[in-house]
């Protein structure tokens, strides 16, 4: 009996990364100086950002799950971080969204054990999963960008480019996953311009 062919992949093609700080200036918070205040407490910060979503929103955050999708390995377009998990990889994309408004798009890396043991609700936030139970985390934001992607224009309703992070949590010393995070424009309307001096888009 011949094979079936594999599933087409559902996965999206990371944003194209356009420009990218130095690790040295994001480690040591010298990063996105061209960055409004708030824009850099969102984007530089070590929050949970769908906590930040929901109290600028005043709305709950609902997490729309693209695909979720063990690969072989992380791929040219993957976080360098993501290359110090261990193999087999799950990778994971969603949309965040607070009533009507898309505010966010993430994809996550994880080992494929660690995905089945902290993402049992899969349209459940990352943050609610792996802090059940008031378990100590830490995070660690590794990079900043600005990507752009026709989808992600199509999706947040505006123009690019996009400002990203990426960043890893740890438990006890150990790296559970690397998270990128893309944002939408939108935000200006609770947080101002993104630019320091640039007027509203």
């Amino acid at each position: 009996m011949t094979p079936s062919p594999p599933l087409p992949s559902r996965l999206l093609h990371s944003p194209q990364v356009l420009w990218q700080a130095p690790f040295h200036e994001v480690v040591a918070a010298q990063a996105g100086q061209q960055l409004s205040g708030p824009w850099r407490l969102l984007l530089l910060g070590d929050g949970s950002p769908t906590r930040h979503l929901q109290l600028l929103s005043g709305l709950a955050v609902d997490v729309e799950l693209i695909a979720m999708e063990a690969v072989p390995l992380a791929g040219h377009e993957a976080p360098a971080e993501v290359a110090e998990l261990a193999p087999p990889l799950l990778r994971r994309q969603v949309w965040l969204c607070c009533g009507t408004e898309c505010l966010a798009w993430a994809e996550s890396w994880w080992n494929q054990e660690q995905a089945e043991r902290h993402l049992g609700q899969r349209h459940q936030p990352i943050w609610h999963s792996l802090t059940a139970n008031r378990a100590e985390l830490y995070r660690e934001v590794d990079g900043l960008a600005q990507v752009a992607a026709p989808w992600l224009e199509q999706r947040f309703g505006r123009t690019g480019p996009f400002w990203s992070r990426h960043y890893r949590f740890f438990r006890s010393g150990k790296e559970l996953t690397v998270i990128r995070e893309v944002f939408s424009p939108q935000l200006e309307r609770w947080l101002g311009p993104s630019s320091q001096g640039a007027s509203d888009r």
